[in-house]
Parts: structure tokens; sequence; C-alpha cells
């Protein structure tokens, strides 16, 4: 038997020629574009045939009788029996000039060559987007009927139907299949569509938020799914009964789940968490048209329109699809399939394998170098405090990646040392002695770096002192706050202001600010170093608004206890879990390689939402933690703190608070 079809390349249409082959005697010849060739030996071995069973046919929707010539088509004239016609753009965000030229023109001149070969039978495949956006449930017999194809992809897709029912004269018949996802054994999938364009924000609610946590997300209507394997398995299976031309299939899911629970099955197939409370869509419907233009075409409004849907990798149209009207009975195909066994699996069964394979092969991040060495390789990167602990361990990280590397401290033989061990290692750092919280220095190393290297590109503002005392120990020693405000806000302050200027005018930077877990805890007994950090955090936020369109990036670490030697003289520390400072860098190499706005621990996390939702219980979790522990006593006062054994219950604390400061 021979076949003829177009898009036979594309994902359904490639898994459709190979269903076709697996046929005994079938011959299927396929429309390939001029410069496609050398896709042709990956198709073949997909289809598992050879030149004499998959024979590839030159031309182009776009012209006449499809661009074949006249010598292909005496060539294959009465020997086709089944044209599939499956060569479209199915693509929501394309624009309507390119979906015209496919859609509507592709098709009418596939109806041309299919008359001109005398095919046997011709198989539209459309889709339901054909039916716009009918209120209502939609049958298999509708055409005439639909509404609201105010859209291009609706309307091409319902004109492109039109053709094939007015003016086709070889025995047709149209398919109109759901939204199509990946294959259900495998996952696999060729491109970010339908529901995956929720993929990104399901991530961002993992990646945020442990998986227990009750979410708010929106409800809308039924939208219809289906795996392309089910497709390709009811293409295949229909086209070859007798007696069934000039009907309309509909290649649907006869229970399709509202937008939520779409959602949520997806969330659990992510291990997010789950949007328990959902707002309806269509609450919007109660606003007047006229406002809802009018509201979006404030400029603030649209720009941050703009930007949402582009960091969640939304199309501008997603939205207005959320709260879907239409159901399609599909009672009709149903019957004919039950006879062959095939049926759309439940979603639940096969979700796990479309997120795997997304996340895996589709992510938009997988196709960015996220790489340290891609981003930062000839770049200028400036770590204050990068003698020890944290700052060091990320300097030769940064270093190691190709960066130039400057780091800054007081102290003159630390940094030296520091020096030696990175050249051990075959690795260049620069080193600046400078005291960052006298402003006199601050401002000769701001003048230094620019003479030398023009700009920073990365700033990593590390440096920071801690004081553990509680406040009741501090009633006579004001100058604790004074002196940890002034590293740990006003030094980093005044670094930030001197270099940004220079990032403004090449429109880009990044600053990094490492903070504490305690800024989102509010820790007790560090009430002078949460406080200049979190002035520091309140700054970022402030800043990073106003340079957001300059290119800049501001991102917040809050950093949960790190073993350095900032805490050395809390011997209590010893027995508490803690991160080394390797692995406190590699959170700052993820910062600089991802740039978010803020990074920060499960726990952090739960610990802001807990004094945002409950500030009375926090305050009560916080001090029972505070009354177990005693105060560092200070330098000055000779004593020294203990390293007796912790208790039962303050190890019990520490591992239940993993990473917090006590």
């Amino acid at each position: 038997m021979i076949y003829f079809v177009t898009g036979a390349s594309g994902f359904i249409g490639k898994r459709l020629v190979r269903k076709l082959l697996a046929r005994s005697h079938a011959t299927v010849y396929f429309l390939m574009r001029d410069g496609s060739a050398d896709k042709l030996a990956a198709l073949r071995q997909f289809w598992g045939a050879d030149a004499a069973r998959a024979i590839p046919v030159q031309g182009d929707i776009t012209q006449a009788e499809l661009g074949v010539s006249k010598a292909n088509q005496k060539k294959l004239a009465g020997k086709v029996e089944h044209f599939f016609h499956l060569a479209a753009v199915y693509d929501l965000a394309a624009n309507a000039e390119v979906q015209i030229a496919a859609n509507v023109a592709g098709t009418r001149n596939a109806i041309g060559l299919a008359a001109a070969l005398a095919a046997r039978h011709f198989h539209h495949v459309s889709s339901i987007a054909a039916a716009g956006l009918y209120d209502g449930v939609f049958r298999e017999d509708m055409f005439d009927e639909a509404e609201h194809l105010d859209h291009p992809y609706f309307a091409t897709k319902h004109e492109g139907e039109k053709l094939v029912r007015t003016e086709c004269t070889v025995p047709w018949r149209i398919y109109r299949p759901a939204m199509v996802v990946g294959d259900s054994q495998s996952g696999e999938m060729d491109k970010v569509d339908g529901p995956y364009y929720f993929f990104r924000l399901i991530q961002k609610m993992r990646r945020a938020l442990p998986p227990w946590l009750p979410c708010i997300g929106i409800e809308g209507g039924r939208i219809n799914i289906v795996p392309v394997d089910f497709v390709v398995a009811a293409l295949d299976y229909i086209a070859h009964l007798d007696g069934h031309d000039g009907e309309c299939f509909h290649l649907t899911d006869p229970e399709p789940m509202r937008v939520g629970d779409l959602l949520n099955v997806f969330a659990r197939a992510a291990h997010a968490p789950q949007m328990v409370m959902r707002v309806n869509a269509a609450l919007l419907g109660f606003i007047p048209r006229e406002l809802k233009m009018s509201l979006l075409a404030l400029t603030p409004v649209r720009r941050f329109r703009r930007a949402v849907m582009k960091d969640l990798g939304l199309p501008d149209d997603i939205l207005q699809f959320i709260n879907y009207p239409t159901r399609f009975d599909c009672r009709d195909t149903e019957k004919l399939l039950k006879g062959a066994d095939i049926a759309v699996p439940p979603l639940e069964q096969y979700a796990w394998r479309l997120w795997d394979y997304w996340e895996r092969h589709l992510d938009p991040e997988l196709f960015i170098d996220r790489s340290l060495k891609g981003c930062v390789a000839g770049r200028v990167a400036l770590i204050t405090g990068g003698s020890s602990g944290i700052g060091k361990a990320t300097a030769l990280k940064i270093a190691e990646a190709g960066a130039t590397v400057i780091i800054v401290a007081r102290d003159a033989g630390k940094l030296e040392e520091t020096r030696r061990e990175a050249a051990a290692k075959g690795l260049r750092l620069i080193t600046h002695v400078a005291d960052i919280a006298d402003a006199a220095q601050c401002e000769a190393l701001v003048k230094t770096l620019i003479e030398n290297h023009g700009s920073v590109d990365i700033l990593i503002n590390n440096a920071g002192r801690s004081i553990r005392r509680s406040i009741e120990s501090s009633y006579e020693r004001f100058h604790d706050f004074q002196r940890t405000m002034e590293i740990n806000y006003f030094a980093a302050l005044r670094l930030t202001l001197g270099l940004l200027p220079q990032m403004t005018l090449k429109r880009r930077g990044h600053v990094i600010n490492i903070s504490s877990i305690g800024v989102l805890t509010n820790a007790p007994r560090f009430s002078a170093y949460v406080a200049s950090k979190a002035a520091l955090e309140a700054w970022t936020r402030c800043a990073a608004a106003e340079f957001i369109d300059r290119g800049i990036e501001f991102t917040t670490i809050n950093m949960p206890l790190v073993k350095t030697p900032m805490i050395a003289p809390t011997k209590f520390y010893e027995h508490v879990p803690t991160l080394s400072p390797e692995e406190a860098a590699d959170m700052v190499v993820d910062a600089v390689v991802r740039k978010p706005v803020r990074i920060a621990s499960r726990l952090g996390v739960f610990g802001e939402l807990l004094h945002a939702a409950s500030p009375r219980l926090a305050q009560i979790i916080m001090n029972t933690a505070f009354r177990m522990f005693q105060d560092t006593p200070p330098a000055e006062s000779g004593r020294k703190e203990g390293a007796e054994p912790p208790s039962a219950d303050q190890i019990a604390v520490t591992q239940l608070l993993r990473g917090i400061h006590f």
C-alpha cells in the first residue's frame, strides 16, 4: 500500500509514518523541503526503514500542489491509497501571516496535489481549535457553529477544515486531536506547548517551597489533552476503516480535567506543592472588556505583565485560554476505537513521564550555558572578605572557571597566604588590602579597580562581622551595633555605590550580597547582626527595582550557619550541623550562574512565612530555643565559653532547625 504524508518530520507525522511503515508491504512517500535532506538519515533510522520504503518527494506546502514536480506527480498518479495532510503550524505564538500561509494556503495546496494524484482517501489532521471558543458541547458533526475565532490559530484551523469540506474532490476524513502532549510510554515531546507552558511555574514553586505546603492556584475551564501515541494509533486505525469518508473524528479525552486539577497532577509528578485553594478565572469575566483593555493599556500594567510572562515562559495569549469553555463530544470515535482497544490513558498514569522528559530535554534553562565557566570566563569578579571562609572558597571556584578574581581583606598576611594557595593550584588571584568600612580606603579601592579593570562585572559583598549576644547583655554595648552596621551595611553599600556607575554604563553587572538565614527567622541573640543584614537586604530590594531595566541583577543569599572563623568563638557551634565553606561557596556559585533574586534554604523560607502568618507562634518557638542556650562572653571579659557537650534537648533543637543561629 502506498501512502503520501505531509509533515512527516513533525511530532505527530514522524510517529504516524513509523506506524504506517509497520504495515506489511507499505511504502511511504513524504514531502520534504529543499534544504532538509540532512534530516533524511535520522528520519529513516527512527522509522527503521530503508530508501526503498521511505521515499522523500521534493516540495513546499506554500506552493501550488505543494510544489511537487510534474514528473513526480506522473510517477505517483493513481497509486496513492491514503494521503495524510499533517503539515501545519501548531503554535499559539506564531504570527497570523505564518499561520495563514501554512494552515490555510498549505491545506489548499495539499488538496490540489491529492486531486492531481487521484488519491483514494484524503486525511486532514486539523485540531479542536477549529471550534474556536465555542461555549458548550461541540459535537463531531458540528462545524459552522464554531465561534470566537479571533485568534489566528483558531481562525486558520477552522478555515483549513472549510477548504477540505468545500473544495476537496477526493473522499476525505477530518481528525481533530485535542492538545497533544508527549508519549505516554516514554514522555517524549518535541517542543513546549499547552500545559508545558506552566511547567516552569511548577518548577519555581518546587524550588522555593516544601512539597507539603498548601498553595493558592488558579481554576478555569476543562483542558483537553491527549498523548501523541493515542493520536497516532487512532489516526492509523480510523484511516483504514471502510465506510467513514466525509466524517470528522474527535481524538479527545472524554473526561478532560479542569485547569486546577490538571496543574496539580503535574505538581504531584514534579514533587511540588499542591494548589489547594484555587481562584476561578471566570471571575475575571465580570470585569467589563473595555475596563480590562484600558488597564492593560497602562504602561506600568503592560510592563509588569510582560515581565511576569517572560519570567514564567508564558506566551502572551495563554491567559485567555485558562477559562476554556468548550467540551468535545467524542462518543462516536470512542465506539470505533473500542474494538481496537485504543483509548486515552488517565493522565495520572503518565504525567510523571511527561514531567521527567521535559525537565531532562525541554526545560529552557537546559539551553542556556549554565556552567560557571560560561557565566564568568573573561569577566571581573570582586569578592570582599576573600582571604578566608566563604570568600576564599568562592574565589578559588570562580578563578578556576576563568574569571579575573579580585579579593579584598584587611589582613595582608592572610591575603598573601590565599594568593599563594591559589597559585599552587595554577590559579591567579589579585589581592587588595583594604578596610572597606573606612570611607577613604573604600574610595581608593574603587578608584584603583576602575583604573585597572574598567569595571567590575560581579560584586560579591561577603565581608562581614557577627556578634552573638542577647540584648539583655548589650545594654552598655551600643558600639556592637555600630561596628556591625558599619561593616555589614555601610561598607557593602559604599562599595556597591562606587561600582554601580560603571555597571550602568555597560548595562551589565551582578551584585551578590551574603545575608543570613537569621533575617528570615529573626534569630534571637543576633539582633545586631540580623539588623545590619536586614538593612542591606532592604536597600538591595529598592536597588533591584530601580536597576532591573538597566541590565544589573541583584541577588541576596540568606546563608545558613557556616563553619568559618567568624563563628569560632562560640564553642557550642562545634557540636551543631553547619555548612562547610565549600558548600557555602556552592550557593554563591549558584547565584552567579542563575542570578535569582534570592537564595534561601526551605527552612529559612518557612521561617519567614511563619513569622508573616503567625508571628506570635514564631516568637514562642524562637524564644524557647533562645532560652536553651547561653551567650558568648565578650572577648574583653577574659571569660572563655566552655566546650561542654550539648544536652539531648539542645541536640534535638539544632537538628530540627538546621542552619539557624542560636
